[in-house]
């Protein structure tokens, strides 16, 4: 029988699982993305699908592309389900998580993997970079409701706005990571452009695409408005229309689709479509990110991503995430006024995942760095702890935070409203 005939059936089941899991696994210490890894790793054994593994490095293109994609659906459905309008003391917490603990993870990071990996300046910053921000697709279980279901709690707002945010600060040191590797830096070039322009860009531009989606969505006259046709993949149209935008003017792509999100949200907040176009969007990202998962499951049994793993590298993987992340977000949200348990929380959910896995391949797809085996499996081994470390403790950490701070839901993977005890 031909290989394909069991590929076919293969993502046949893993359709059905997409659905199906979500619901069995809300009551217990696991995460879908658990699950996903394990399918993989498993399936990776079982002779008709054993020749497919492969080294992430064998099809970088690929992996950068697969991993953009379902990054930038994961963004676009974080900022749809935000309620809280953007301003700089509603999101108070989120500058502080982007401005001090963002910039303090990258240079600690990077300061211990040439300390303990002996890595150059390059490789160094691109692993610091790459296992800094917050992964926005697997942080779903930490992440706000659904659109409109209520005021969010802090500590969820905090974690679903970093993580559609942080990119724009991560962005800007791959990028130097790529011109320290290529011998090409100037340090006025990176300042003026891929800190300020893009960044800018991704911003503003961004958001005018979310303005004006938004007045095509729900104020053209009422036979004509988007909203109408109750079709939820226009999310998907506002995702690929923003980035492409964006990107063809030398932006980040990665902020102007999460801006976009927020831009349209605010057109009209209350909106019922905002509910149906996150759906949609939450339901993509889902399938995409189980693909992908347990791809990645294939690529660490049998593809031997973990083969150039040493004991140093093992020991920064703990460091980083055990450490360094929850550390610099503990001094970030120094005299926040945010309560003790909250506050660790959020520094300690910094959830590594597809978005690390996209710098890297995006990186070395765009320059030479040394030691390529070693900086492959030192990331894969940090996503694999994290899905794990996290999908075990979110459920019942989350929970009996809930139960403590009185609010009306148990974790965030239980559709139930939210109400946030701070004042907006």
């Amino acid at each position: 029988m031909e290989p394909h005939v069991f590929v076919v059936a293969g993502f046949g089941a893993l359709v059905l699982l997409t659905a199906w899991l979500p619901m069995v696994l809300r009551a217990l210490p696991l995460s879908l993305p658990i699950c996903c890894v394990v399918a993989g790793a498993a399936l990776s054994l079982v002779p008709p699908f054993a020749g497919l593994a492969r080294h992430p490095a064998e099809h970088i293109r690929l992996v950068e592309h697969a991993t953009e994609a379902v990054v930038v659906i994961s963004l676009m459905g974080a900022g749809l389900k935000i309620d809280r309008l953007i301003g700089w003391k509603r999101w108070a917490t989120t500058w502080r998580m982007l401005g001090i603990a963002m910039p303090l993870t990258i240079a600690a990071l990077a300061v211990l993997a040439s300390t303990l990996l002996g890595l150059g300046a390059a490789a160094s910053l691109l692993l610091g970079a790459s296992l800094a921000p917050t992964d926005p697709v697997l942080a779903s279980d930490v992440q706000v409701g659904h659109p409109s279901e209520g005021q969010e709690d802090e500590m969820r707002f905090a974690l679903t706005s970093e993580a559609g945010l942080n990119d724009g600060l991560a962005f800007p040191f791959v990028n130097l990571a790529i011109a320290l590797a290529s011998g090409g830096l100037s340090l006025g070039h990176w300042l003026a452009v891929d800190v300020a322009w893009k960044v800018a860009v991704g911003a503003v531009l961004g958001a005018l695409v979310g303005r004006a989606l938004g007045w095509l969505t729900f104020h053209l006259p009422n036979v004509s408005k988007l909203s109408r046709t109750g079709d939820g993949f226009v999310a998907l149209g506002v995702t690929c229309l923003a980035y492409g935008i964006v990107q063809a003017v030398d932006g980040y792509g990665f902020v102007g689709v999460f801006a976009a999100a927020l831009a349209l949200r605010a057109s009209n907040s209350g909106h019922d479509y905002h509910r149906k176009m996150h759906d949609y969007a939450e339901e993509l990202e889902r399938l995409l990110m189980m693909v992908l998962l347990v791809g990645f499951g294939f690529a660490l049994t049998g593809g031997g991503l973990l083969g150039g793993l040493t004991w140093p590298a093992a020991v920064f993987v703990v460091l980083a995430l055990l450490i360094v992340r929850p550390l610099c977000g503990w001094v970030g949200l120094a005299g926040s006024g945010l309560p003790t348990e909250e506050r660790a929380v959020i520094s300690f959910f910094g959830i590594r995942g597809l978005g690390t896995m996209y710098y890297v391949a995006y990186a070395f797809g765009h320059a030479s760095f040394e030691a390529p085996d070693l900086i492959w499996a030192t990331v894969g081994l940090a996503v694999l702890v994290s899905i794990v470390m996290h999908g075990i403790t979110v459920t019942p950490v989350l929970r009996h935070l809930d139960h403590r701070s009185g609010r009306d839901t148990e974790s965030g993977q239980l559709d139930l409203a939210l109400r946030d005890p701070q004042p907006r």
